[in-house]
C-alpha cells in the first residue's frame, strides 16, 4: 500500500481542541455500556482504532506495517462477493449487475456527489466538521454543495488477517476540489447477536475507539439494493461509538439512522441516494452519481 502524505503539523487551535477528546470518550463512558469485545454478545463491535495521540488513516498505516495489507488493484471492492450478505431475506444474486459491480470492484467507479443539509440541523452539523472531523479527518461530512462540487476521490485497500484471509476492506475518502479527507472507513460482512441475517457494517476508527454502522441489507423487486439501520435496541443494526479507557471498552447505541439505496436510472446511470436521520429528523441527503472507470485506466 502507497503510503498516504503525511498530515500538517497541528496548529496552535487543533493542539488546544485535541483536549476536547479525553472528555469526550469520559462522556461516553458514562453514556455507554462496559463490554468485552471478546464475548460472543459484543464481539460484532470489534473493529481497528487509532493510537492515542494519531488521526486519520493511521490505523490502516500500523495495519500495513504488520503486512496486513494486499497491495491495491483497481478491481478491489468493499467485497469480494456479496454474496456473503446472503441470508434469509438477502439474495445478491437479484441484484442489478451494476449494483454488484460496483461494491465488488468499487476501485473502478468514480463518484460524483450532491449534499444538502436541513437548515435547522446544518448549524450543528457544520460544528462538529470544523471542530472535529477535520481536524481528526474522519467524518467530516460535506458542509456546503460547492465543497462536493469536483466529487470525491476514493481508494480500496484489502485488510487480511495474519493467515492472508480477508476480514474486510477500507476505503478511503477525499474531497477533489481539496484533497481534504472525508471518511476512513472498514467494511465487512458482520452477524449481529440478535439477526441471522448478515449485515454492512463500516466502521470509522477515531483515537481510541471507533463509530460503527450496521446496515441491514434488502434487495428490491427492480434489483436495487437498500441497507437501513433503524433499530433502537443495543445489539441491532444502528449506529455505535465504542471507546476504550483504561483498558476496558464502552460502547453506546447513538440516535443515528441511516438509509441508502443503491439503483440503476432510467437512463442507465447507477446512482444513490443517502439520507441520515438524528433522531425523528432528517439531517442531511447525499446524492452519488456513480460511472465506472474504463479497463485500461
Amino acid at each position: 500500500m502507497a503510503r498516504a502524505p503525511e498530515p500538517p503539523a497541528p496548529s496552535a487551535s487543533d493542539r488546544v481542541l485535541h483536549t476536547l477528546d479525553l472528555p469526550s470518550r469520559l462522556w461516553w463512558r458514562v453514556w455507554g455500556r462496559p463490554v468485552d469485545m471478546d464475548a460472543t454478545e459484543s464481539d460484532f463491535l470489534r473493529a481497528p482504532y487509532n493510537r492515542r495521540h494519531t488521526v486519520g488513516d493511521a490505523w490502516l498505516d500500523d495495519l500495513n506495517a504488520q503486512g496486513l495489507v494486499r497491495s491495491s488493484s483497481p478491481d478491489d471492492g468493499l467485497f469480494d462477493d456479496m454474496s456473503r450478505l446472503d441470508g434469509p431475506p438477502f439474495d445478491a444474486a437479484r441484484l442489478q449487475p451494476q449494483v454488484r459491480d460496483f461494491y465488488e470492484h468499487t476501485a473502478r467507479w468514480r463518484m460524483e456527489v450532491w449534499a444538502q443539509w436541513n437548515p435547522l440541523l446544518a448549524p450543528g452539523g457544520f460544528a462538529v466538521s470544523a471542530l472535529f472531523g477535520r481536524r481528526v479527518r474522519q467524518l467530516a461530512l460535506p458542509t456546503s454543495p460547492l465543497s462536493v462540487s469536483r466529487g470525491m476521490s476514493s481508494e480500496v485497500h484489502v485488510v487480511t488477517d495474519d493467515t492472508g484471509v480477508r476480514r474486510g476492506a477500507a476505503w478511503l475518502r477525499t474531497l477533489r476540489i481539496d484533497g481534504s479527507a472525508v471518511y476512513s472507513g472498514f467494511y465487512r460482512p458482520a452477524t449481529l447477536p440478535v439477526d441471522r441475517q448478515p449485515h454492512v457494517a463500516v466502521s470509522f476508527p477515531l483515537e481510541m475507539g471507533h463509530v460503527d454502522v450496521y446496515l441491514r441489507p434488502r434487495v428490491n423487486q427492480d434489483g436495487s439494493l437498500t441497507l437501513e439501520s433503524r433499530s433502537h435496541h443495543f445489539g441491532e443494526d444502528g449506529a455505535y461509538v465504542s471507546v476504550l479507557l483504561g483498558g476496558q471498552w464502552y460502547a453506546a447505541q447513538v440516535p443515528l439512522r441511516e438509509r441508502f439505496r443503491v439503483y440503476v436510472d432510467d437512463e442507465g446511470v447507477l446512482r444513490t441516494d443517502h439520507s441520515l436521520h438524528v433522531g425523528p429528523a432528517r439531517a442531511l441527503r447525499l446524492h452519488y452519481r456513480l460511472e465506472r472507470e474504463p479497463e485500461g485506466k
